[in-house]
């Protein structure tokens, strides 16, 4: 990114013999896992190859600055949210953080604020996009759908159903007399503008897929209706931004975790995983195999395996198993569905960013142009007063935009290098629409790449954020949780329901209760 690795720190501890559950990843889908069986009484091991927790919802500092390297905001987790959830759930402390109140959109022509509080934004919306018949319909199909399947998800859904209890379990989250509303399943966002006459007016066309390609990571016309219907309305879950951002998010959990007696290892990536047949769970319950994690700096046993890792990660390190060969049809299917993502990050004087109320933004600088490379960008800037993401007097600025990995696969490092500072520029250019003086006097001006993503997290081509969701990859079709592998779960952003930290957390708790079932008897909660 332009940006020091974060140094792996010496240790002294040497990596326990065994553990309950091993979580290979340190992300937010598997620091949430771990954190769920932790509390429930099962021990377990984080092994995380970068220097601190956090994957791509992580954070690097730099000069005084702390830096939120992808996701700003943490969904849902005001009260009675999916987050709030988890840390009731695992007794983890209030978060130290501001629920946002929304933030801007700034189309071409026209400014919408996307207001948090509902009747505010059903009144924006009306009066900056259309108040017509068809508009009122458009918008009340898409209310429903995100009200019922807001709903089913903080019941936790079961995707891909793959059981006749995940069935009963799915038509209890969903409701019988919303079961109709099952039919939207195959139906695309596009289909439903089309359906209301609404698919040719730009400014509601492009602000929606603004809201779909940073949340569903897809274009209105591929993005499932349902999917994207929750997209859409995901500040309305509710924005919150910890104190520090993300440093200061995972400060607090890694915090929590260890105090539960949770081992997480950094700076320890896992290379291979292995089946033995000796394990306690083995011996507790005949047929369920347990595993051995090896490690640059040793090899631990566990009886049970979550893997936070991207796809085709987990399909490495499980080599030889029937994970890989169960993950081999995805990743064929869904590798054309990558994406990436440039962000520049800037640390700034106070002054270059005064005069907004929001400190979140979102601009889109032509109707007619695809989105990404600049064409949709999402601003972030740190809270007056945080001084643990800037120094007094300053602020941190994120400025992130989606680009497709090929433009960045082949290239000379003179050729990167005057690529990633055209975009840099362009992204801070745009931004000053916003903030007029933006960057004039940077303390920090740095970008990261597809790159980037790949040498600090070790993402294949740096991809992030999950494939694109579309009806061939989502729902019922996306990479499940249970692999062809007893006692070895997936979770993160390859797998349903693909919305950033929400489906993190969201994963993390039907996986978690996944292994509780397979528990001995004796530590379940």
């Amino acid at each position: 990114m332009g940006i020091s690795r974060t140094p792996t720190l010496t240790r002294t501890r040497d990596l326990p013999g065994r553990c309950d559950v091993a979580v290979l990843g340190g992300g937010l889908a598997g620091l949430a896992t771990a954190l769920r069986l932790q509390a429930a009484g099962l021990s377990t091991v984080v092994f995380e190859a970068h220097g601190h927790a956090g994957g791509c919802a992580g954070y690097f500092r730099h000069r005084g600055f702390s830096f939120d390297v992808g996701a700003t905001t943490l969904v849902d987790f005001a009260p009675g949210g999916v987050g709030d959830e988890l840390l009731a759930s695992t007794g983890a402390p209030a978060l130290d953080a501001e629920q946002l109140p929304g933030y801007v959109a700034w189309l071409p022509d026209r400014v919408v604020t996307l207001h948090r509080e509902q009747s505010r934004w059903h009144a924006e919306r009306l009066r900056t996009l259309g108040d017509s018949r068809a508009h009122r319909r458009f918008w009340a199909e898409l209310d429903l759908l995100a009200e019922v399947f807001w709903a089913a998800s903080r019941s936790g859904i079961r995707l891909p159903v793959r059981t006749p209890a995940d069935a009963l379990h799915d038509l209890r989250a969903v409701g019988l007399r919303n079961l109709p509303l099952v039919r939207h399943l195959g139906r695309t966002m596009g289909d439903a503008l089309r359906a209301h006459g609404l698919r040719g007016q730009d400014s509601l066309v492009s602000l929606l897929g603004m809201l779909v390609e940073d949340t569903v990571h897809s274009t209105v016309d591929r993005a499932p209706l349902i999917n994207a219907a929750l997209g859409v309305t995901i500040r309305g879950a509710g924005l919150t931004r910890h104190r520090g951002g993300m440093h200061g998010f995972w400060r607090a959990l890694v915090t929590h975790y260890r105090a539960l007696g949770g081992d997480l290892r950094t700076g320890c990536r896992v290379q291979r995983v292995t089946d033995r047949q000796d394990s306690l769970l083995g011996r507790r319950r005949h047929g369920d195999p347990g595993f051995t994690v090896h490690t640059a700096r040793g090899s631990v046993d566990a009886d049970a395996v979550v893997s936070a890792l991207p796809a085709p990660v987990t399909a490495e390190v499980a080599a030889g198993t029937p994970v890989a060969a169960g993950l081999r049809r995805y990743l064929v299917r869904d590798e054309p569905d990558l994406g990436g993502a440039v962000v520049v990050f800037l640390g700034v004087p106070e002054h270059e960013v005064a005069g907004q109320e929001f400190t979140h933004h979102q601009l889109m600088q032509d109707y007619r142009r695809p989105l990404g490379e600049g064409n949709n960008m999402f601003v972030s800037v740190s809270s007056p007063g945080d001084e643990i993401s800037a120094p007094p007097g300053h602020r941190a600025v994120m400025i992130s935009t989606h680009t497709e990995l090929a433009g960045w696969q082949g290239l000379s490092e003179a050729e990167y290098a005057v690529r990633k500072r055209e975009i840099g520029q362009r992204l801070v250019e745009h931004t000053r629409r916003v903030y007029p003086r933006l960057g004039e006097q940077a303390v920090v001006w740095q970008v990261g790449t597809p790159r980037s993503y790949e040498r600090f997290t070790w993402r294949p081509q740096g991809a992030v954020g999950g494939v694109r969701q579309t009806l061939r990859n989502s729902n019922q079709f996306a990479v499940p949780h249970r692999t062809g592998l007893p006692g070895f779960w997936q979770v993160g952003d390859t797998t349903w329901p693909g919305l950033g930290t929400v489906a993190c957390v969201l994963g993390s708790r039907l996986v978690a209760q996944d292994v509780l079932r397979h528990a001995p008897t004796g530590v379940r909660s």
